[in-house]
């Protein structure tokens, strides 16, 4: 099941991504189950959240991953929604 996950920054939390960015990706990339990830960006062009699609078993396992990044376990985000997403393109 693909999951988007759709997180949204703490307002002047830029510093805490930068911070935690190294194991973020780190966790993006070990843990198997990203199909495609990538910052959200402000107007500005700054980092302002993330979207990564998740190929998981079910909504369980993809609340685990979203708990288990750092970012989230370092406070970064201010929301994230979790999506049941069909790929067409």
């Amino acid at each position: 099941m693909l999951i988007a996950l759709i997180a949204r920054d703490k307002p002047g939390a830029l510093q805490t991504r930068l911070d935690n960015r190294e194991a973020h990706i780190a966790y993006l990339k070990e843990t198997g189950v990203v199909s495609q990830a990538g910052p959200l960006l402000d107007e500005d062009g700054n980092m302002a959240g993330s979207l990564v699609i998740l190929d998981v078993e079910d909504m369980a396992q993809a609340q685990d991953w979203a708990s288990d990044d750092p970012y989230a376990k370092a406070g970064l985000f201010g929301s994230v929604d979790l999506i049941e997403w069909k790929k067409v393109i």
